[in-house]
């Protein structure tokens, strides 16, 4: 390994365009070996240099993984030498509901329409004129629906699929979803004054609310506002502009971080997600790995800042790992 280190250090100073090409090379073949790994089981990627080549492809910063500091180090580091089968329930938004009714909260869950193993089989005539459709093992690409009559189906199916065929332990090495068998989930379609509603995400560590972020605007332009546990509003950004507008503490705030810590006991660190429209706190979901642990926080300090925040536990063996 250290031999072909120094050789590729030789040819980034003789040509940095066959140096990039060649490093582009090998990461496509450690995703191919991470794609086979989590269909089959078998492990023999280097995990932990496919991480650290792909965070520093998206900010430029190498990570530290031997002595972390910041936010996304330690977020790393857990997708490394952190696991608990709990996890692999979590992050599947149809299974996550029995975590959460586990927890004595199932009366937060939102109501749930249907559950089909594949875009294809959504039987159109047995859904409500309006809902949400959503794949259970990623994030984004939903189809909302606010007129059944108007939707294009085809289209819908489409969009499903970018989401319901990524593997996100593949894509950003988050070993929750390995184990996610894919589903098209059918839920209510939640709204604020018809638009989306404002998400609240509560950051926790071992059961304990340490900053949370609001995101607002998220069908037109969304916007990012951080808070600390008190409300008040942090000076800081990630990845999308904070609003314009005051943010109002919700009424009920206490009681939701209340919620949150209990959902997130016994869990090093995790982001529980909730929705609040008119007074009522619905649940939305668990993170293990904000952003994927790729993301940086400006201004810097609060990468330093955030991630003294988070007491890793000590590095376990994990069934996933070879170094």
């Amino acid at each position: 390994m250290k031999r072909l280190k120094k050789i590729s250090l030789i040819i980034k100073k003789k040509n940095k365009t066959m140096y990039f090409i060649i490093r582009k090379k090998y990461l496509e073949w450690l995703k191919l070996k991470l794609y086979i790994k989590s269909w089959l089981g078998y492990n023999f990627c280097n995990r932990r240099k496919y991480i650290e080549i792909m965070y520093q492809k998206h900010t430029n910063k190498k990570l530290n993984l031997d002595n972390p500091k910041t936010f996304n180090d330690k977020l790393n580091r857990l997708k490394l030498y952190w696991y608990d089968p709990i996890a692999y329930k979590c992050v599947d938004k149809y299974r996550v509901r029995e975590v959460v009714k586990e927890r004595g909260y199932e009366n937060l869950l939102n109501t749930l329409y249907a559950v089909y193993d594949n875009p294809k089989d959504i039987n159109w005539d047995e859904l409500p004129k309006e809902f949400i459709l959503k794949a259970n093992n990623g994030c984004g690409n939903h189809v909302i629906c606010k007129d059944k009559e108007k939707l294009d189906k085809k289209e819908a199916i489409k969009t499903l699929k970018k989401s319901f065929y990524k593997n996100y332990a593949v894509f950003s090495a988050e070993w929750p979803y390995e184990k996610v068998k894919p589903k098209i989930i059918c839920e209510k379609l939640l709204e604020e004054n018809g638009k989306a509603p404002t998400d609240y995400k509560i950051f926790c560590c071992n059961g304990k609310p340490i900053f949370l972020l609001i995101v607002t605007e998220r069908d037109v332009d969304p916007k990012f506002d951080f808070f600390d546990v008190n409300f008040k509003m942090i000076p800081v950004k990630q990845q999308y502009d904070n609003s314009e507008f005051q943010i109002k503490k919700p009424k009920n705030y206490d009681e939701m971080l209340e919620i949150a810590s209990k959902l997130s006991q016994g869990l090093p660190f995790v982001r529980v997600d909730f929705y609040n429209i008119n007074g009522k706190i619905i649940f939305g979901e668990y993170t293990f790995f904000h952003h994927g642990g790729r993301h940086e926080f400006v201004p810097d300090k609060y990468n330093y800042i955030f991630g003294n925040m988070i007491e890793l536990p000590p590095k376990m063996k994990t069934p996933f790992i070879k170094e």
